[in-house]
């Protein structure tokens, strides 16, 4: 597809995002309500918008070359991500259930089951390819060293129509031989029944034979004829598979999406190094004018505090924003001084009016609380959503980009965020700067004033703000101090703790979602979970919040998980799956894998110690 495609696709989710910020930022304001039914289908209805936005946007940003936009576009991915774990959650304190049932809401808003199931976003692996295949490689070395490696890569590698196709070449020899064997045994049977039959019978009975031949050919062909047009049929109107599928085009199109990530790589150098070259610019042409610039903003306010009030200011630390903070708080106190005189004496009735509701609640209270409802819980991605919404309006939602066929990046973009950069950085010399400049004009004045001891006053008061630091928590003794890390992996591969595991994917955990459950619900019973739908928890729950380290960071994280079901049902698969689509180095902590390897208490203690060592 073109960059006009993948374009239109991201307007198109970033449409689905607004309209389901503006619910979402209604509800965290909305008052709290007692109807389970509605609020289940308000954030369901969020849910699934999320899920729609979520694989629109890993589509774009796997596929869009222009660097500028990819950033924006990981930004909005991210948070929604984390978003959609968050109603997730919401969802579950709804229910009471962990798995949660859409069929009415997907009715209402026409949407596809295969739709509304969250996809693993491309980049999860893609961005860390190289540091997978260079742990796989690791076990592959310990394991060739301790010699008992599992070879895997001497085994054929073939496509899925190449397997098919050599399974029935079998299987059509199987069944030739024995049709041919059973035609061996019927005409041996054949020799040894002689029958003498008269010529007359003989013309009578063939003649029988070919009235009972054409008959069941005739049939035979009709029924034929007919099965072939209900296929054709049924091909026509899509309702059965072709019996060859052409790969051609599935081949070039992943052709297509490998050129275009190679070309993202290009565009990602040529942007990364316009970066270096742009502030370097910025440095060297204008840096001296906008030093010059700060330093008299800062003085002009020494002068004009100095005349206010006699004496010079302190200038802000560094830590607290320095001179920058300064004029930022100008701004806010005149904004703050318009707002709030006009609207004191409104203050002092409103906080007497709530004191007497208060006091009416207080009455009104009952002995026993009651339930107040649900409420949509603080978000801690929608206000990044919004902010990545505005800045998506203002810049790249009408940007002509007729002129960048080649989709590099825009020089004026980088410019306007380096010299913001570029000016934070000079702001902190020019602080320096003026520090020491303060310093002496504030010596001179107490010479002036014949003002004694008040560096030691403000060298006590410097002490007395360096005081108060919270006391640090207790380190974790190190078991292993003089070791490596590298060496506690090779030790934990050697008896075996860390295995190494098949790569699946989670789309090989096959099955469908139920289309039915929602309502089975809502009549009262407790339905049993789908295949699919236990490849959706799956997905919540271990791979999108686990490989996504900003989602991880902030987004309510599930422990741990209990996989449970009979012999041959998929769990070590959905394990395996988890593993693969996060990166993960897969730990095996079964009370049959670890026996006799750390015996006792100190060994216990040991291997605990070098799991959580190795796995940090």
């Amino acid at each position: 597809m073109s960059h006009i495609t993948y374009s239109k696709i991201w307007a198109e989710a970033q449409a689905i995002l607004d309209e389901a910020t503006k619910i979402d930022v209604e509800q965290q304001s909305a008052k709290p309500t007692k109807d389970k039914s509605e609020a289940r289908r308000t954030v369901g209805r969020l849910y699934l918008k999320y899920i729609l936005a979520i694989n629109k946007l890993d589509e774009c940003y796997d596929q869009i070359v222009q660097p500028q936009k990819r950033l924006l576009i990981r930004r909005v991915l991210d948070a929604s991500i984390g978003r959609f774990i968050e109603l997730k959650h919401e969802l579950v304190n709804i229910d009471l259930s962990e798995f949660s049932y859409f069929d009415d809401l997907l009715l209402e808003m026409r949407i596809l089951p295969n739709e509304a199931e969250v996809k693993v976003p491309t980049y999860y692996r893609r961005e860390r390819e190289s540091e997978i295949k260079e742990r796989r490689q690791t076990i592959d070395r310990i394991m060739r060293e301790l010699g008992f490696f599992e070879d895997d890569a001497t085994g054929i590698i073939m496509t899925e129509d190449k397997a098919i196709r050599l399974i029935q070449t079998h299987e059509r020899g199987r069944q030739g031989r024995l049709r041919a064997q059973f035609m061996k045994e019927i005409r041996s049977l054949k020799d040894k029944i002689k029958v003498e039959q008269k010529e007359e019978e003989l013309e009578e009975s063939s003649r029988k034979a070919a009235l009972k031949i054409q008959k069941i050919w005739r049939g035979y062909i009709t029924r034929r004829r007919i099965r072939k047009r209900v296929v054709e049929e049924m091909l026509l109107i899509g309702m059965l598979p072709g019996a060859y599928t052409s790969t051609e085009e599935r081949k070039r199109a992943e052709e297509v999406k490998e050129l275009r990530r190679e070309l993202q790589a290009e565009r990602e150098i040529e942007f990364q190094n316009a970066l270096v070259t742009i502030k370097d610019q910025i440095y060297h042409t204008r840096g001296p004018v906008m030093m010059e610039e700060m330093a008299d903003e800062v003085r002009a306010w020494f002068s004009g505090y100095k005349e206010q009030t006699g004496k010079f200011p302190d200038l802000p630390s560094e830590e607290a924003g320095g001179s920058a903070l300064i004029f930022s708080r100008q701004g806010a106190e005149s904004e703050r001084s318009k707002s709030t005189a006009p609207s004191s004496k409104e203050s002092r009735r409103g906080t007497k009016g709530k004191k007497s509701k208060e006091k009416e609640e207080v009455k009104k209270r009952p002995d026993e609380e009651e339930d107040p409802g649900f409420k949509m819980s603080p978000s801690s991605f929608l206000a990044e959503l919004m902010v990545a919404g505005s800045e998506y309006d203002e810049t790249w939602k009408t940007l002509d980009e007729r002129a960048n066929p080649m989709q590099t990046y825009y020089e004026e973009f980088i410019k306007k965020e380096k010299t913001a950069q570029v000016e934070a950085e000079l702001r902190k010399i020019v602080d320096e700067q003026l520090r020491a400049e303060l310093e002496a004009l504030q010596a001179a004045l107490d010479r002036d004033r014949a003002r004694k001891g008040k560096k030691a006053k403000k060298a006590a008061k410097k002490k007395g703000r360096r005081g108060g630091k919270k006391g640090k928590k207790k380190k974790e003794k190190d078991l292993t101090p003089d070791r490596t890390t590298e060496s506690l992996f090779q030790e934990l591969v050697t008896n075996g703790i860390i295995r190494k595991y098949p790569e699946v994917g989670i789309k090989s955990f096959i099955g469908e979602r139920s289309c039915i459950n929602q309502e089975l619900r809502s009549a009262g019973a407790d339905p049993q979970p789908a295949m699919g739908d236990v490849r959706q928890i799956i997905l919540e729950y271990c791979i999108m919040p686990l490989a996504n380290r900003a989602v991880h960071k902030s987004a309510p994280l599930v422990r741990s998980v209990l996989l449970a079901g009979p012999q041959g049902s998929g769990k070590r698969l959905l394990v395996n799956a988890i593993c693969t689509e996060t990166g993960a180095v897969l730990f095996d902590l079964s009370p049959a894998n670890i026996v006799g390897k750390y015996p006792g208490k100190t060994g216990l203690v040991m291997l605990l110690h070098l799991v959580s060592k190795v796995s940090r």
